[in-house]
């Protein structure tokens, strides 16, 4: 089972194309990684965003599928409208199922991408995509409302153009899931932490991985949730064990 990333890189390793590789490997699918910006930043700060040219994406993209076939994708960090657009093309040139972390902020506050991306992966990406997993921040932009609470978050899920977890990690750990039109959620405990950096890299990214695997999307989220959790609980997560080495 191969699977693929496109993504920015964080050099910290604790989001991006790193961090879904790790975690690919830590599910059981071989991961392939597709570079889409580099980013200057490590858990606590972000610097500065180089993005990648267009064309050297698209390479990357055809030069990986010339040798694998791959069925899953996710998307992490696509930082402008035009790769967003090249992304989508591709989706549909190989005919892929697509999981997208509509990356938009870095979690220690860095903007990562031009302006007007909600709408644009409203318009090219999301219609293509099996699932997005927006955090609270990230859906508002998405579904252009704001989301306080359970009852917010649901109505969000409805206006997002396709199957969407909206994540509960600044909301009371409620998660809220929205697979074709059948709304459900899941609570989960919230784990007092600073070590949180990459949660949406990786969980979309498990998600991705257990979908290879043969698992439903119902399946995967649940298995993907309890993945994260268990990592953040457990300190097996890499910026938890960053954090370890610095203090």
């Amino acid at each position: 089972m191969i699977v693929m990333s496109i993504a920015g890189v964080d050099p910290s390793g604790g989001a991006g194309v790193l961090t879904d590789i790790k975690t690919f490997q830590a599910i059981g699918v071989y991961g392939t990684g597709v570079v889409t910006a580099l980013t200057a930043q490590n858990p606590y700060k972000f610097f500065s965003t180089l993005p990648i040219d267009e064309n050297y994406i698209c390479e990357q993209i055809d030069s990986v599928f010339d040798s694998y076939e791959i069925e899953f994708i996710k998307t992490g960090m696509l930082y402008s409208p035009e790769i967003i657009k090249l992304v989508a093309k591709k989706i549909d040139e190989y005919n892929l199922k697509a999981v997208v972390d509509p990356v938009m902020v870095a979690t220690s506050g860095g903007d990562l991408t031009k302006k007007d991306i909600a709408r644009v992966l409203n318009k090219y990406l999301l219609p293509k995509s099996i699932l997005t997993t927006p955090n609270i921040s990230e859906a508002e932009k998405l579904a252009n409302m704001p989301i306080n609470t359970k009852e917010d978050a649901i109505k969000a899920s409805e206006k997002i153009v396709c199957n969407n977890i909206i994540t509960g990690g600044h909301l009371d750990g409620i998660n809220t899931i929205n697979i074709n039109g059948e709304i459900s959620t899941i609570k989960q405990e919230l784990i007092e932490t600073d070590n949180l950096h990459g949660t949406g890299c990786n969980l979309s990214a498990a998600i991705t991985a257990y979908l290879a695997k043969n698992n439903d999307l119902h399946t995967a989220i649940s298995k993907s949730l309890d993945y994260i959790y268990e990592s953040i609980k457990n300190g097996n997560y890499g910026t938890l064990i960053q954090q370890n080495v610095k203090e």
